[in-house]
Formats: C-alpha cells, sequence, structure tokens
C-alpha cells in the first residue's frame, strides 16, 4: 500500500507525494507522456534522443548533474514505447536542488547545434553498439516490425533507423520538446522524508510559473485484428539459434490483460514454470526459455522466446511449445499453481515496494494511465483470477492464426 496525497498546479502538472519517515532520502521523479509510440514513421528515436538532451544544460543550468553530485544525489532517466521518465534521488535535505533542476529542464532546454550534434553522435554510436553490431540486437526491430503493420509500435524505441537521428534539425527538435516536454503532460511523484504541504509549495514555487502547452490528442492508427499467422526467418552470426513466438494481447488497463501476463508468469517465469519444467528439465528441447509481456499501454504482444537445445531444428522446438499451450487452454490449471504464484507475486511487490525510486514511479505510471489509486488496487485484479479466466485468455490468446514467430537462424 501506497499513501500518497495529490495536488494539481494551474498549468496542469500533477503532484503525487508519499511520506517515508524510515528513511531520509527522497526520489523525485517527473514522468512525461511521451514514447517512441508517438514519433512520426519518419521521424523515429526522437524520444530516446531527448533523454540524452534533457542532461545537456537547460536554459538557466548549463550542467545538469554537478548540482545533483554537490547535493550527496544521483540521477538517471529511461525512455519507452509509452512514456519517458526521469528521476533524481538525494537526501532529502536537498530536496529543493531536485526541483530547481526538473524546473528548469520542464521550462527549456539550452539548445544548441553543438549540442545537438554531441548527443546525436552518442545516440547513433548506441544504436550500432547495442542494436547494430551487438548479436541479437535488431530482433526488436525484427519482431516489432512483423507484429505491427499500423500502430507505431512497429519501431524500438531508438527508432528505426540511424538516419531519422543523423538528419535531426534543431528546428524540429524544438517543435518536439514544446509539443511534448510540458507541466500539463507530466507527472511529479516524490517519495521520502518529506511533508506533503512542503513538497506542494515547493511545486508552486519552481514549477507554477511555467506556461501549460498545447499538446496535441493522441490519434494512434489501431491494429486490425490478426487473422492469420506470420513469419520471418534471420540469418545473422550469432552464437546459437533463437525462436520467438509472439501473440497480440490487450493493452495494460483493458480487458483481459491481467490474465494474459498471469498466463505468461505461469508458462514462463522461473525454474517452476510450464515451459521450462517440461522443454528444458524433463524433454531437454531447449537450452532456455521464457515467457512475459510487453506492458505496453496500447494493445501490445505476449512472447515466448528460447533458444533450442543442439541439434534441435526449429520446427521440433516450436511444435512443443505449442503442445504446452494446448495443455492450458484444454485444461484448467490447477488452483494450487494459481495460488503459489500470487503469493509469489504479493512478496515480490512488498520487496519492490521498500524502494522509494519503485514507489514514486507506479504513482507516476498508474497517475498517467488513470489514476494514481489504482497503484494500490492493480494486484486485487490478478488475485480475482480463477482457473476459468485464465482458460478463456489462453484460449483467446495463444491460436496459431495470431502467432507472429521469427526463427534467428545463427549462421
Amino acid at each position: 500500500m501506497i499513501a500518497f496525497e495529490r495536488y494539481t498546479l494551474k498549468n496542469g502538472l500533477r503532484v503525487l507525494v508519499n511520506p517515508d519517515e524510515a528513511t531520509q532520502m527522497v526520489t523525485v521523479n517527473v514522468l512525461y507522456n511521451v514514447g517512441a509510440r508517438d514519433e512520426e514513421p519518419e521521424k523515429t528515436g526522437f524520444a530516446h534522443l531527448f533523454e540524452h538532451l534533457m542532461f545537456e544544460g537547460s536554459l538557466n543550468v548549463k550542467h545538469f548533474d554537478k548540482p545533483i553530485e554537490d547535493a550527496g544525489g544521483m540521477s538517471n532517466a529511461f525512455t519507452s514505447n509509452d512514456i519517458t521518465n526521469y528521476y533524481i534521488t538525494l537526501p532529502a535535505q536537498n530536496i529543493e536542488t531536485a526541483f530547481w533542476l526538473e524546473s528548469d529542464r520542464m521550462l527549456g532546454l539550452d539548445f544548441s547545434e553543438e549540442k545537438l550534434n554531441i548527443q546525436k553522435k552518442v545516440v547513433i554510436e548506441e544504436f550500432k553498439e547495442r542494436y547494430l553490431n551487438k548479436p541479437y540486437g535488431d530482433v526488436w526491430h525484427h519482431l516489432r516490425k512483423l507484429c505491427f503493420k499500423e500502430h507505431p509500435y512497429m519501431w524500438p524505441t531508438i527508432g528505426k533507423e540511424t538516419r531519422h537521428v543523423e538528419e535531426a534539425t534543431l528546428d524540429y527538435v524544438k517543435h518536439f520538446f514544446f509539443t511534448h516536454y510540458a507541466p500539463n503532460n507530466a507527472v511529479l511523484a516524490v517519495s521520502g522524508n518529506v511533508k506533503p504541504e512542503e513538497v506542494f509549495a515547493l511545486a508552486e514555487k519552481w514549477f507554477g510559473e511555467i506556461p501549460a502547452r498545447e499538446v496535441p490528442a493522441r490519434d494512434l492508427p489501431q491494429e486490425k485484428e490478426q487473422t492469420g499467422e506470420r513469419r520471418l526467418r534471420v540469418e545473422a552470426k550469432v552464437p546459437k539459434d533463437v525462436l520467438y513466438m509472439a501473440f497480440p494481447m490487450p493493452g495494460f488497463d483493458r480487458e483481459g490483460y491481467h490474465a494474459v501476463d498471469f498466463l505468461t508468469e505461469i508458462l514462463g517465469y522461473g525454474e517452476s514454470s510450464r515451459l521450462f519444467h517440461k522443454l528444458i528439465v524433463e524433454q531437454k528441447i531447449f537450452d532456455d526459455i521464457s515467457s512475459y509481456v510487453l506492458g505496453s499501454l496500447d494493445n501490445g504482444l505476449a512472447i515466448i522466446s528460447g533458444m533450442p537445445a543442439e541439434g534441435v531444428p526449429f520446427e521440433t522446438a516450436e511444435e512443443e511449445i505449442w503442445k504446452v499451450l494446448l495443455e492450458i487452454k484444454e485444461e484448467l490449471i490447477p488452483g494450487d499453481e494459481i495460488q503459489k504464484l500470487k503469493n509469489k507475486a504479493e512478496t515480490s511487490e512488498a520487496f519492490d515496494l521498500d524502494n522509494g525510486q519503485n514507489k514514486a514511479l507506479k504513482l507516476a505510471m498508474f497517475e498517467n494511465i488513470s489514476k494514481a489509486e489504482d497503484a494500490n488496487t492493480i494486484r486485487d485484479r490478478y488475485n480475482a483470477l480463477g482457473a476459468a479466466d485464465l482458460q478463456a485468455a489462453a484460449r483467446l490468446t495463444f491460436s496459431r492464426e495470431k502467432a507472429n514467430i521469427l526463427h534467428y537462424k545463427a549462421i
């Protein structure tokens, strides 16, 4: 349970505070409702580029990291297809340093051709190192393009290709910033040894004068229902073959998401999961296998991925997975198996919520989706699932006509 209070500034910035006297630290988390899905098809990688640019200095602060280090803190960020998130953790008595820095870069960045060119080179080098020259680095470029034909989830956060970032102009970068990085398109969540009224006063002081901006309504093309199996074979100089099977599924806050998420944990979460036990321990068909969901806000994917054992062809590995999927479609999952996983999830969540960074992020993410109160009731959705719910979700999701299958062949 995350106790919190909420306050909204006149410019639309939502402020959430989780007081925690058990720590001397505080995390200040700013989540912007912009990700790779908000990019144009021929201008991708910009949300990720901004993750770098936001540390290059703002209108009044030329060196972002130094004041944080001087205050005994650290900062970081991440970008996804759905959001961009920044956080600073530092001693609670120095919280105003974080408010000063975050508000100034929300107000405006220190845009220049020189700084843009520096970060373009950094991002392009990252693209080459992690996605083009690393074994299996381009998997998600291939898999997303196979699975998505309309929605901008068809490209990963790094972007489609290096050319899009290489050709980024300063004018377009400014346009992207002032379109998305606005108080009325953000959530500020604070967790730590602070009093809510003091945080709200700081929010007014540092963020209150930043003007709201005209953020366009999100109107993304949606995928048509998949009615036929799709396949792709890629050959590359990698250590071993890898098999991917991806299935369309509902978005995070939509009916059916939690059942599919639960199913992927039963199938491939840890050594007690069905895929691991049957296909690695018993049959030795795979050397490694797992299943998971992407956790997308719009309709996303349930993934099964594994490395077939030496000498096992893709076709054999695939059919053995289908046998396990058929079993959970035809037979009800025993109650003790379901309860065991629910207990494990509750223990894991309790551990996660012992961390101020996790609490601030969770509050911000749920406030961005709908309302922060849902952070405290999300587990109820999983606990309400029974064997019949899971069987119905399995039958709806794991069908051959909805399968997207990638054979990543080692040569």
